[in-house]
């Protein structure tokens, strides 16, 4: 640095021969650090209000009676709460990143219980023959069987749409549109409107207590690596920035798109094997609205609707800022019908957001 540069070196430095400059003033934060401190806010709110209107405590304990200071129950019940939408929302989020949408994970959940759950059954129910048994000799199975039976579900599911998208380039809203009507028709069908009901043990044991959330963070964790660090991870984010240049780049387009629709659909599966044995029933009704609820984790979380942007872990906070907002709401004691209004502007406003990002950055360019 010298005198004439009048000290502006410190802010810009030149890098390369290309004359390319470093502006310390343009550096921006990441993504994630924009929505968890959304969410610190968010829980610095109602505990505020909490606090001045009604004496009470959202996040800490409160009882002098258990010695602990945080609320671990109002803790475990936020992330339970989420985690099951949360694992179908990590599917949604690969679809996303590569410019897709999927609006069938909410049906392939409702009719993947049905299903899974008729190889879930016990064959006796209190010494007498099980009176919802679908499958007279199919019962006592073990517990992979049904496993696998959602696994094929969604495998299924995901190869129509898939291919659907890929070979007959319809848009993903159209293709996942009448999957999401043809799998809902499924669930009713399946059983006559019926629910299926008496899981062995092992299949209840899949979504008992707190295992709902260690199977949504281990695949978080998992799918937060494979985008970070794989081959597959990169090709989505290159197809959803620009599918035309992934395409010349030599990166095989209707291949990669099949394969995000599976695993987005296979995880909507498994979410319907933990739904199914947390509550230990199966009603053709089941994930009515999760797909809307994945697509709003994933957009808060800080997914481009336009493609190529987000991450795991944006929709992993994405999705704690849904369950602040239920568990919000029912410690003000508010009627559940403002949670949908709050979660529609919320929706809306992360879209405006992002939009307003894509804008900035296209005259930043």
């Amino acid at each position: 640095m010298n005198a004439a540069d009048g000290g502006k070196d410190v802010a810009q430095t030149s890098h390369g021969i290309g004359g390319l400059t470093y502006d310390a003033k343009k550096r921006t934060w990441p993504a994630e650090f924009n929505v968890f401190l959304a969410l610190v806010i968010l829980v610095g709110a109602f505990e505020l209000i909490g606090r001045v209107f009604l004496g009470d405590s959202f996040l800490f304990n409160t009882r002098d009676n258990v010695d602990a200071i945080f609320n671990q129950q109002r803790l475990e019940i936020i992330i339970l709460q989420v985690s099951i939408v949360g694992i179908i929302a990590i599917g949604v989020t690969q679809v996303i990143i590569t410019g897709g949408i999927d609006l069938s994970s909410g049906s392939v959940v409702g009719a993947t219980a049905m299903i899974a759950m008729s190889f879930a059954q016990v064959a006796t129910v209190n010494g007498n023959p099980n009176p919802k048994a679908m499958f007279v000799g199919w019962t006592d199975l073990p517990v992979i069987v049904p496993v696998l039976v959602a696994i094929g579900c969604g495998l299924l599911a995901g190869l129509v749409n898939g291919a659907l998208i890929a070979y007959t380039r319809i848009p993903p809203f159209i293709a996942t549109l009448g999957m999401m009507v043809t799998a809902r028709g499924i669930a009713k069908w399946w059983s006559k409107g019926q629910p299926i009901s008496f899981p062995t043990e092992s299949f209840a044991g899949i979504g008992k207590g707190l295992m709902p959330v260690v199977i949504f963070i281990s695949l978080a964790i998992l799918f937060q690596l494979i985008l970070t660090y794989t081959k597959y991870g990169k090709h989505c984010y290159a197809i959803g920035s620009n599918e035309d240049a992934a395409r010349m780049s030599g990166i095989k387009i209707a291949n990669h798109k099949i394969l995000v629709y599976v695993i987005a659909s296979i995880l909507a599966s498994l979410a319907a094997v933990v739904l199914c044995s947390k509550n230990l029933t199966a009603q053709s009704g089941m994930g009515v609205m999760y797909e809307l609820d994945a697509i709003a984790m994933a957009v808060i979380g800080g997914v481009s609707l336009s493609g190529g942007r987000g991450s795991i872990i944006g929709t992993v906070i994405g999705s704690l800022i849904f369950g602040v907002i239920i568990s919000g709401f029912t410690f003000l004691r508010l009627d559940a019908y403002y949670q949908e209004m709050v979660k529609g502007v919320i929706i809306v406003g992360a879209v405006v957001l992002d939009q307003w990002r894509q804008r900035r950055r296209a005259i930043g360019a």
